[in-house]
């Protein structure tokens, strides 16, 4: 693994206060990433606790493999595999969602279109296929939706067409650099300061990962293994990915009844809302890439799924 790129982990004592409530119970860490919250969450538990982490990142895993410690396991999965866990087995649960700098600072990943490198974007490279295997034989329409549906991008279309017609006449785009250049090709307008292909490299990561399914599977889950009063804590980076927490927050923060059964009570609600988060003006001015970073908390009731 290479370690020349760094990462600093975003809202790292906000999180982590917000997560734990017992320093003797077993949190998750569903996306262990550099460790950074691991580490802090680690330092705070006593020697009962426990600290179970996920990442589909094989250099995260092995960045985990540093860490000796008996009270830590960490398990290369995605962490929609928190189901597997025991029910009401976690007191706190821990989603730092998106991509780290390591990832898109390292060239041959494939995150960046700030680097030249084989179009891959792949979180993990042992599994499904890169973002230039799905464009080889990928339609024009499931092209258009992916860049509008996870980039929205309002000249998807356009994207689109250039990636199919430069398919059909030298054969499908294979590299980073090509990607952007297709795509500033076809972006007539953005706005000042960002690059034409962000919002399209973003809707093909989130696609290649599948990370917003992943990610209502992950927050069901959780659901699942958290005890009562145990903590959901999830920090996001982007608008889809925020919408589908503060949606899923919401729906779980209320009680529900059932229509074809009028006269039932109601169903309890699951969660209860603690609050939003957002990063400082010290933290977003030493690291500008958590500038977008929002994070949500809610707690689980008494009321199991």
């Amino acid at each position: 693994m290479d370690t020349s790129w760094k990462h600093t982990t975003v809202l790292l004592t906000e999180a982590v206060e917000a997560l734990l409530s017992n320093p003797d119970a077993c949190y998750v860490d569903a996306t262990f990433g550099r460790g950074g919250h691991s580490r802090l969450i680690l330092s705070r538990l006593s020697p009962q606790g426990r600290l179970v982490a996920f990442d589909k990142d094989l250099d995260a895993v092995a960045e985990a493999a540093t860490i000796s410690d008996p009270r830590f396991s960490i398990r290369h999965e995605s962490f929609r595999r928190l189901a597997d866990l025991p029910p009401a087995s976690v007191a706190g649960v821990l989603l730092d969602l998106g991509v780290s700098s390591p990832q898109i600072d390292n060239p041959v990943r494939g995150f960046s279109f700030r680097f030249d490198a084989p179009l891959d974007m792949r979180m993990d490279i042992t599994r499904g296929e890169s973002v230039a295997e799905w464009l080889a034989t990928a339609p024009i329409q499931q092209i258009t939706e992916v860049i509008r549906d996870y980039g929205e991008e309002r000249f998807a279309g356009a994207i689109a067409k250039a990636i199919v017609a430069r398919r059909q006449e030298r054969g499908p785009v294979s590299t980073t650099a090509e990607l952007a250049e297709l795509v500033a090709g076809a972006v007539k307008t953005r706005e000042p300061g960002q690059n034409p292909a962000t919002r399209t490299f973003q809707a093909f990561r989130i696609f290649i990962n599948a990370e917003l399914e992943e990610l209502q599977q992950a927050l069901e889950a959780s659901l699942h293994v958290l005890q009562p009063g145990g903590r959901l804590v999830v920090i996001s980076f982007h608008s889809l990915e925020d919408r589908i927490v503060k949606q899923f927050i919401a729906k779980h923060a209320r009680e529900t009844f059932d229509r074809r059964v009028p006269f039932a009570p109601p169903q309890a609600m699951k969660l209860k809302a603690l609050g939003r988060v957002k990063p400082g003006a010290a933290e977003v001015a030493a690291n500008p890439r958590t500038r977008s970073a929002v994070m949500r908390v809610a707690e689980r009731t008494g009321v199991m799924a």
